[in-house]
């Protein structure tokens, strides 16, 4: 099936594809099912697509999935793996009664129609800071219930010591000790209260960023999978726990400040939408591939008995580049826009 994606690739890159046209985040968020395709991420968090896509079950002894009418419970299996695998450890060890799962990626992954500018390649999930009921939620209430944020409300960047509890900060460094996450991106005040407080093993509070938002739910972003040709890794974080200068940065006006405008300059055009041609070439194919049979089909077994998953051994960081890799650009957009230059790293 790999060789036949391929072969099938190469036609599609020599066929060509619109350099305007729809944006890809219509083309990418209107496909309702993923492709039947040997799982792969093509280019980065933020600009690229996901072939070979399983969703998580909606409900398992250990988690829930919310906003199910956007269509976002899909992941590449390694991500689905370590969610499944995070919610029992939590569950067993941390105190954690479960995992609310908030959004994942699309069935193809690719651009969305509104919310995030990563989450495009099945590697990136958000986890609500908010525990699982000991009931099921309808699905009204998935719809409809707000997350709880940390941060109190009437102070500048701080912690609601009412809604944090040590068991938040226990589920954020375990799923920050598997070796195949990346970064866990949360709000400046939530790194601080980690850096502050945290007792434990800091040797992964590295990879804790603090970012803008983030304060209902942590995100959760894995390595690229060691035979995913074509995905790229973000650089690596800096040495040390993070609790340092680059920290304090965000506790300043500079991260917060409006950019300054000329009142001579012209205004500026406004943004163009991510195109298809914007994408890795691989994602032309992955849009107009063969779709599974449905959606049960993508999320469990073959008899329907069990859920998918892939509770195997813990997946390995990627491999070298490769041809498709070759043709992501050199410095990889970040997340989302923000007001001023940040320290490196993040």
């Amino acid at each position: 099936m790999v060789l036949a994606f391929a072969a099938s690739m190469a036609g599609a890159i020599a066929d060509g594809w619109a350099a305007d046209g729809p944006p890809a985040k219509e083309l990418f968020g209107g496909v309702k099912l993923p492709t039947r395709a040997e799982p792969s991420s093509y280019g980065f968090y933020s600009k690229g697509c996901l072939a070979g896509a399983v969703a998580i079950p909606t409900d398992g002894p250990t988690w829930q999935a919310m906003r199910l009418s956007r269509n976002r419970r899909w992941g590449h299996p390694q991500m689905i793996t370590l969610l499944e695998r995070l919610s029992q450890d939590a569950a067993k060890y941390d105190g954690w009664p479960g995992l609310l799962l908030g959004d994942i990626s699309q069935p193809r992954g690719g651009p969305m129609l509104t919310g995030h500018a990563s989450h495009q390649i099945g590697l990136d999930a958000d986890i609500w800071l908010t525990p699982m009921p000991s009931r099921t939620l309808t699905a009204a209430e998935r719809e409809n219930i707000s997350a709880t944020s940390m941060l109190d409300t009437k102070k500048f960047l701080t912690i609601n010591e009412k809604a944090w509890t040590p068991a938040q900060a226990r589920v954020i460094m375990r799923a920050a000790s598997y070796p195949q996450v990346e970064r866990i991106f949360v709000n400046p005040a939530i790194k601080k209260k980690l850096c502050d407080t945290w007792q434990g093993d800091r040797t992964n509070l590295g990879k804790v960023r603090p970012y803008y938002g983030h304060d209902y739910h942590f995100h959760v972003r894995i390595k690229c999978p060691a035979d995913a040709v074509g995905c790229k890794d973000q650089a690596d974080i800096p040495p040390g726990d993070g609790c340092d200068k680059s920290l304090a940065w965000w506790f300043t006006d500079e991260p917060w400040a409006k950019p300054k405008k000329d009142p001579n300059a012209k205004p500026a055009p406004k943004p163009k939408p991510m195109q298809l041609a914007d994408l890795p070439k691989a994602c032309s194919l992955v849009l107009k591939s063969p779709a599974v049979d449905s959606e049960w089909a993508a999320t469990y077994s073959a008899t329907g008995a069990a859920p998918v998953s892939a509770l195997t051994s813990p997946p390995q960081p990627a491999a070298a580049g490769s041809a498709i890799a070759a043709q992501m650009p050199d410095a990889p957009p970040v997340d989302v826009p923000v007001p001023l230059p940040r320290p490196a790293g993040n």
